[in-house]
């Protein structure tokens, strides 16, 4: 059974290669006439058929159209009847009413199916305007007057003669303005017009050559007939259910829009060019100068409207461009602009405002979640600010107020800010919690208060997440955490940072069974600076990275070259920080270094912190694709995070690091060794392997034995130590 799609598509083959046969037949003979009538009639089959099977919203307008082409085709076999019967063809009679009477016909039906359900446009509607008018021009010069001013014919003759170009004229004014609507570009509406234009087209041709006495039928037949086909494609295919919306504005011209509307323009001296090469006696200057001078002021009116076009769109441009799309707050260039104001009348104060919490949810929960998120978020600054201040949407999920000289003061307003912006908000069908750390600054220009208040806002969020003013002393700190970034990234370049591996081992024998890899930094004239100091500072700067890259890739060789002398361990760690999860394609990363160094997956331990995969998204993508790879997962620092037991449910998780803050109290009697107690016995029940860190003492050691522990790592067992790639895994005891 053929599908809706195949129907119109085979009809619309079978009836333009029956109409292109049509010349092969015997002119004016029976069967030629039967041959063109059959054709019309099944297209307006088609159509009742199309109408019925895809049941438009519109159908009365379909219903119209195809009434009008009916009413033509009746046209056609009242005139054959007509000639058959008296042996020629009388003009004007019947058949000439039933062809006139199909144009209003269609005029209404192509006006109805092209009207969309958008407003009109002038713009669209001067075009089609252009272009009726210039192909009334050719009718008129070639039909229209000499008809008027042959005074030999009757006056019924010569009005049914001119009453054709006209309705021709009129029909064009329907099928431009469908053209001119971008909208209009369904399949439907495109066979629709294709079938119009043929129709107009042939309708020129036949009407120029009969006035002339050359008409003889043949191609031009053909066209009206495959001008039926398209019909009968259109109602059968799909597209024809739903009036099309305006979706793109028809004001606007592209390249191929004006190219259509110069040609039309230049009919007018092209008429008049003709004429004057085939008889400058014949000149019909009225006409011409008359359709030259409506088409220059339609012209003129269209220039009028793209102008106005023009000023609306650049006051809409402008005013985009000095808010922010999303939240309806200005944005930084605005703000900028009002801050410079400010400054040059008085001493304002700034207040900058990160949102904390954010990326996580943004992640989590996606970017539409997001942006409806910040939407509220803007809406509660904006009810916060007094008035007189501004506030703006600087990017992302980062903010600003400029308050006046004269307004409240700026602690007050950060801490009504962060009041409400701490409340819950309802998004995606989520109620969400964020915080906000706001940085306060006033004094100099516009670029040192911008820089002030960030240096104050980094100092509130690294404080926990409050509010601060700035202050000399957070310069310090700033440019110091400035310079360690800058000496950072010259120490990844000249290898300044070497590994050491600390060694996790099988209670109570204390055999080594797996190593963690732990980086260390010699400074040339700093010493050794501790990883507590310049891990942050890499994570900020996005330095961690490359500087994460490296890590794993030193440790996949170092555990390389031990398993080729035979003293490798069973495992070896590698920590991983949130901003590696969340980088695009990490996993596959990661495999690339596997396979590279020739370490099997199954050898890797990926260590991650409850705060790297708590808010969810990328990071927890991330894990499932390394767990996937056959790489094992161990969460570090068990039990100090937000979710602990929820994320053991979420992630793909084979190993649980205890933290030290349960074990090194595990000795003492009472409360102390509780929750290391019920973290075994999470790790027991869930098939896990439980890691004691940061042992310190053999008593320590003996009693996790005795609760159930049996693995362990801390200095009792060894020191984090350089590797000797030719020996065992080998470090002091202490």
């Amino acid at each position: 059974m053929l599908t809706r799609v195949s129907l119109w598509a085979g009809w619309l083959a079978v009836a333009v290669v029956a109409a292109l046969c049509f010349p092969l037949l015997p002119d004016d003979s029976l069967q030629a006439k039967i041959y063109v009538n059959a054709v019309g009639l099944s297209s307006v089959a088609a159509m009742l058929v199309g109408v019925r099977r895809n049941r438009p919203e519109h159908r009365g307008a379909w219903l119209l159209f195809a009434a009008g082409v009916l009413t033509f085709v009746s046209g056609d076999i009242t005139y054959d009847v007509t000639e058959s019967l008296l042996g020629e063809y009388p003009y004007p009679s019947w058949a000439d009413a039933l062809y006139l009477g199909a144009y209003p016909l269609l005029w209404a039906s192509l006006a109805r199916l092209g009207r969309g359900h958008g407003d009109r446009e002038r713009g669209g509607l001067v075009d089609a305007a252009i272009i009726s008018t210039a192909i009334g021009l050719i009718f008129w010069v070639s039909v229209v007057g000499p008809t008027l001013a042959d005074a030999g014919s009757p006056l019924l003759e010569r009005l049914v003669t001119i009453a054709y170009p006209l309705a021709d004229v009129l029909l064009t004014t329907a099928v431009a303005r469908m053209l001119t609507r971008p909208e209009n570009r369904t399949p439907s509406l495109r066979l629709l017009s294709i079938g119009a234009i043929l129709m107009l087209t042939c309708d020129l041709v036949y009407t120029t050559m009969s006035s002339t006495a050359e008409y003889t039928g043949g191609f031009i037949d053909s066209g009206f007939l495959v001008a039926y086909a398209c019909w009968g494609a259109a109602a059968l295919h799909p597209s024809m259910r739903q009036r099309p919306d305006t979706a793109l504005g028809a004001d606007g011209i592209g390249r191929s829009r004006l190219t259509t509307l110069a040609l039309f323009t230049l009919i007018a001296p092209g008429l008049l060019f003709l004429q004057g090469a085939t008889g400058p006696a014949q000149i019909a200057w009225v006409s011409l100068g008359s359709g030259a001078m409506v088409l220059f002021l339609l012209v003129v009116l269209r220039m009028w409207g793209l102008v106005q076009q023009v000023r609306a769109q650049a006051v809409r441009l402008g005013d985009l461009a000095m808010h922010d799309e999303l939240t309806g707050l200005a944005n930084r260039r605005a703000f900028e602009e009002r801050l410079a104001g400010a400054v040059a009348t008085g001493s304002p104060t700034v207040l900058l405002l990160d949102l904390d919490g954010f990326k996580a949810i943004n992640d989590r929960f996606g970017h539409a979640v997001g942006d409806d998120l910040l939407a509220v978020v803007a809406e509660r600054i904006r009810a916060e600010v007094p008035a007189g201040a501004v506030a703006a949407r600087m990017g992302g999920d980062e903010f600003a107020v400029l308050l006046p000289a004269c307004a409240v003061a700026g602690e007050d307003l950060a801490v009504r800010l962060r009041s409400a912006i701490h409340r819950p908000v309802h998004a995606g069908g989520h109620d969400l919690l964020v915080g906000a750390s706001i940085g306060i600054a006033d004094g100099g220009d516009r670029v040192e208060i911008l820089r002030r208040a960030d240096v104050a806002m980094y100092a509130a969020k690294a404080d926990g997440g409050r509010h601060r003013r700035y202050a000399p002393g957070l310069d310090d700190r700033t440019d110091e955490e400035a310079r360690l970034g800058a000496e950072l990234r010259t120490a990844l370049d000249r290898g300044e940072f070497h590994l050491v591996y600390q060694p996790i081992v099988e209670l109570p024998h204390g055999d080594v069974a797996a190593v963690e890899s732990l980086i260390r930094w010699w400074h040339p004239e700093r010493g050794y600076v501790s990883p507590d100091v310049f891990i942050p500072v890499a994570e900020r700067s996005g330095l961690i990275v490359e500087l994460g890259e490296w890590i794993l890739r030193t440790a996949c060789l170092q555990y390389a070259d031990w398993w080729r002398h035979g003293v490798a361990p069973e495992r070896f760690g590698v920590n991983v920080s949130a901003r590696q999860l969340a980088e695009p394609g990490f996993a596959a990363l990661v495999a690339a270094v596997l396979a590279e160094t020739g370490v099997h997956p199954a050898r890797l331990v990926v260590e991650v912190t409850e705060t790297a995969v708590f808010g969810g998204g990328a990071a927890v993508r991330a894990v499932q694709e390394l767990s996937d790879l056959g790489i094992a997962i161990a969460l570090d620092d068990f039990g100090t995070g937000h979710s602990s037991l929820g994320l053991l449910q979420t992630l793909p998780v084979r190993v649980l690091k205890v933290d030290k803050s349960f074990v090194e109290n595990v000795t003492m009697a009472g409360r102390h060794a509780v929750i290391a107690t019920s973290l075994i016995q999470v790790a027991n029940g869930l098939g896990l392997v439980a890691v004691a860190e940061g042992v310190e003492t053999a008593e320590q050691a003996a009693e996790l034995y005795r609760l159930g522990y049996r693995r362990a790592q801390g200095h009792h067992f060894g020191r984090p130590a350089p590797a000797r790639p030719t020996s065992t895994v080998e470090v002091s005891r202490v």
